[in-house]
């Protein structure tokens, strides 16, 4: 009789662990054991600033579609993926009495459905995060309950809107009303708590061997790696080989990024990144393999990635639009600026497009993808950023959610009658395993 080895498996080496994706030779049990071959579904969030020009990103028709044009058009590869969500709203990013500061506002209700107190103080109050309702629930489940990543960092204190503290619209996650979750922007550090030991001695002496012999994690754990290869059938060994390449390569790119940093450039006025790419695609493109591989892994089932933060004005010199991105969200309607708007909606949805690549190419169980198993939701909590609207929002929902979801549609819900985005929260929470009866300002379930 075969002992029954977990799927939770991991190569291990000094100070390093590496958790593998699904491997169908170790999930092999006793004959009278049942084995559960389903994969988990995952839950990521991608947040944009500044709305969109909503133009150039809605569908002419409602249902079916055919082809995605406009901003969409680099998902036409995974269209049979993606659900387009018109007419969801934001209530609590209004001012609800609170006068300016929609900025704020729009990315502190994106994932709470809260009104954020208003102030620049201390006392800050939002509401927890839709990721965080579900890391409270299932985070038992994975090493890291919830993954916090980001591409520009943000203050944590000070007026950064009308009055509002900037802890509002520099984060997308908050674990309590007062708690919001600092996200992480260099890659190296995300890639060294993905995969580095837990015990302080150990890893305080890999780090500085693979500093010593620049050697990669990898080298800690071949010999793990060979006595395991020896145990799985033909595919497997496949699977783990090429797994185990693109950890490698994005060890790599991030080593790249740090020599990188390094080379004698003009000396700016502040302080030089470490880690961090200097080209943004290639920033968020690295962000978005780490996300991939922590899902692949297991290693957690919840992620939030805000592209920038709200109110950003960020230039994009690399695609032509050196102006701020802010600055051009108040277009009033100039042809000359929306069109800038939609080649920065585009570079976004272009990496966007290259994260859900990656989660298709990943192998699961029964033939399926990574892709088949996750519900990413992608948009702002800005509808056109001159008219600071909370309405009829820039949604996406992708991924099949474990074959719960019907997709490559365009879903329109009635503009007469706001339907809360936090609507769409509790029918992914039932499917994360995660049921509530209402979350921020919900008024049901969607049905998807």
């Amino acid at each position: 009789m075969k002992k029954s080895i977990s799927r939770r498996t991991a190569l291990k080496g000094l100070g390093t662990a590496i958790a593998l994706p699904f491997l169908e030779s170790l999930a092999v049990a006793a004959p009278a054991a049942k084995v559960t071959a389903g994969a988990p579904k995952r839950l990521a969030f991608i947040y944009v600033p500044n709305g969109v020009n909503m133009a150039a990103w809605t569908p002419a028709a409602e249902g079916k579609f055919q082809e995605l044009t406009g901003i969409l058009e680099p998902l036409n590869a995974y269209k049979e993926y993606v659900n387009v969500m018109s007419g969801l709203a934001v209530d609590k990013a209004r001012a609800n009495g609170d006068g300016p500061g929609d900025h704020a506002r729009a990315m502190s209700a994106f994932l709470t459905g809260r009104q954020a107190r208003k102030t620049h103080g201390a006392d800050i109050r939002a509401g927890m995060s839709a990721d965080q309702h579900v890391a409270t629930v299932i985070g038992d489940k994975t090493r890291f309950p919830s993954l916090e990543l980001g591409i520009e960092r943000g203050q944590q204190a000070g007026n950064c809107d009308s009055g509002y503290s900037c802890a509002y619209s520099s984060n997308l996650s908050w674990r309590g009303e007062s708690t919001p979750n600092a996200k992480e922007c260099d890659p190296k550090a995300v890639f060294d708590r993905l995969f580095s030991g837990t015990d302080p001695k150990e890893l305080a002496e890999a780090r500085a061997k693979r500093e010593l012999y620049n050697k990669s994690v990898l080298d800690f754990v071949m010999e793990d790696a060979k006595g395991l290869n020896a145990t799985l059938g033909a595919g497997d060994q496949k699977k783990l080989d090429e797994y185990l390449s693109s950890v490698r390569e994005v060890e790599q790119q991030i080593q790249k990024a740090r020599e990188a940093s390094k080379a004698p450039v003009p000396k700016p006025n502040m302080a030089a990144p470490t880690g961090i790419p200097k080209e943004l695609q290639d920033h968020m493109r690295l962000m978005a393999d780490l996300m991939v591989l922590a899902f692949q892994t297991d290693l957690t089932r919840v992620a939030t990635l805000p592209f920038a933060n709200e109110g950003s004005n960020k230039p994009y010199k690399m695609i032509d639009v050196p102006e701020g991105h802010h600055d051009l969200s108040h277009h009033g309607n100039d042809a000359a600026k929306l069109a800038k708007i939609k080649k920065i909606n585009t570079f976004h949805m272009e990496q966007f497009a290259y994260m859900i690549g990656k989660m298709r190419a990943v192998k699961e169980p029964n033939g399926s993808c990574l892709l088949d198993n996750v519900m990413i939701v992608y948009g702002s909590g800005n509808g056109d950023g001159n008219r600071h609207n909370h309405d009829d929002l820039p949604v996406l929902l992708v991924g099949k959610g474990g074959g719960t979801i019907e997709s490559g549609r365009h879903v329109v819900f009635p503009k007469r009658t706001d339907t809360p985005i936090t609507n769409l929260y509790l029918a992914l929470f039932e499917r994360m395993g995660a049921p509530a009866k209402s979350f921020g300002d919900s008024t049901g379930v969607l049905k998807l």
